[in-house]
């Protein structure tokens, strides 16, 4: 009688087989994927390493002075830096006020001043595209203000916002904002159009 169970035993193979093997099959499947997608993302990262990480990446308007970004939109940068101007609040004095506000999502702590040569931000009357605006000027009043904002390196997951308080020497002028790094070259510029008034 042993005998029989022993030989009924040895030819029905285990039912556990075919599960192990439907198992195996799925963890392949997921490492397969899991290897796609690493490779995947390994492309992308290579890409932005030949653009380098100053460049702007974000769905419509550029932000370049043919492109320019309107009040509240966002200037996005492949290396987590986001930069956003506020819409302009009027006051009574004929003057504007407006915020420059930085968010660091970057892995490191970033230098936002410019030096005596090159203003990090810049205010000017014109049109993003028109560099030298006849007829019209605009004054930035807090000027020690906003490089006081921007004196500091903003450090990683950190943001910083840089007021600003313009006099325009008409109501309805367009107005740029030009905001760029202390390093010349190293980050896209990103121009924001407003109208003051």
């Amino acid at each position: 009688m042993d005998t029989e169970e022993a030989t009924t035993a040895a030819e029905t193979p285990p039912a556990a087989d075919g599960s192990r093997w439907f198992y195996g099959c799925w963890i392949a499947a997921i490492a397969l994927l899991a290897l796609f997608a690493l490779a995947a993302h390994a492309v992308t990262e290579f890409e932005k390493s030949l653009d380098g990480d100053g460049q702007m990446e974000q769905p419509g308007r550029s932000g370049s002075a043919y492109q320019p970004l309107g009040p509240g939109a966002t200037a996005r940068y492949e290396d987590g830096l986001r930069v956003t101007v506020s819409v302009p609040e009027a006051h009574d004095d004929g003057t504007y006020s407006l915020t420059v506000t930085y968010r660091n999502a970057t892995d490191e702590d970033l230098a936002l001043d410019g030096d005596s040569y090159s203003a990090s931000l810049a205010v000017r009357a014109g049109e993003a595209d028109d560099e030298y605006a006849t007829g019209y000027t605009v004054r930035q009043l807090d000027g020690a203000k906003s490089a006081a904002a921007l004196a500091q390196p903003l450090p990683e997951d950190d943001e910083r916002t840089a007021p600003l308080r313009l006099k325009p020497s008409r109501k309805g002028i367009p107005v740029t904002v030009e905001v760029s790094t202390p390093t010349p070259g190293s980050r896209d510029t990103a121009h924001f159009q407003l109208t003051l008034g």
